[in-house]
């Protein structure tokens, strides 16, 4: 056997998870999908001025996906596919930990929103690579009208109980 034959054995064998194009095809729309998922979290996010954008919640959906499906590829039982969702929602704990700051009040906390949302961004990417795509589609529209137009519709609410306020204690 040659060298060339041996190298190409060798890389056949080492990329052997995605051997058939129905695996390839799967795979890339997968992590695509979640990528372009986490990205629409993200740039709203980014829009806002916040401190987890766009690459952060591509970031995370991206990982969440991989971590799941890399398990669920090598046929591992439901236990194993449990643990590893399990140790994902455990160690994004620590990414959205460094997200939210405290100041001197109790009433002064910053973040928690961010925080919600890199969690959220998390299990839609662990739905993506469990293939429930639809789900995680779905997650994604529910979280940006509650990040979007739930802070819009609360303002008005607000502004509205401040002028209704305001007419009460005129004389």
């Amino acid at each position: 056997m040659g060298t060339f034959e041996r190298i190409w054995l060798t890389l056949v064998d080492e990329f052997s998870d995605l051997s058939e194009i129905e695996q390839i095809t799967r795979t890339g729309l997968r992590l695509c999908l979640a990528v372009l998922l986490g990205g629409v979290l993200g740039y709203e996010r980014e829009n806002q001025g916040k401190a987890a954008g766009l690459r952060t919640h591509m970031l995370v959906t991206l990982g969440a996906a991989m971590f799941v499906m890399a398990i669920r590829e090598g046929s591992a039982q439901a236990d194993a596919v449990s643990r590893v969702i399990q140790g994902i929602a455990a160690g994004i704990g620590f990414l959205c930990a460094g997200t939210i700051l405290k100041g001197s009040r109790t009433s002064e906390v910053k973040g928690l929103t961010t925080a919600a949302g890199l969690w959220l961004s998390t299990a839609i990417g662990i739905s993506v690579g469990l293939g429930h795509s639809a789900t995680a589609m779905l997650g994604t529209l529910l979280a940006l009208l509650v990040l979007h137009w739930l802070p819009g519709l609360a303002e008005r609410n607000h502004n509205t109980a401040d002028s209704q306020g305001d007419d009460r204690h005129v004389p």
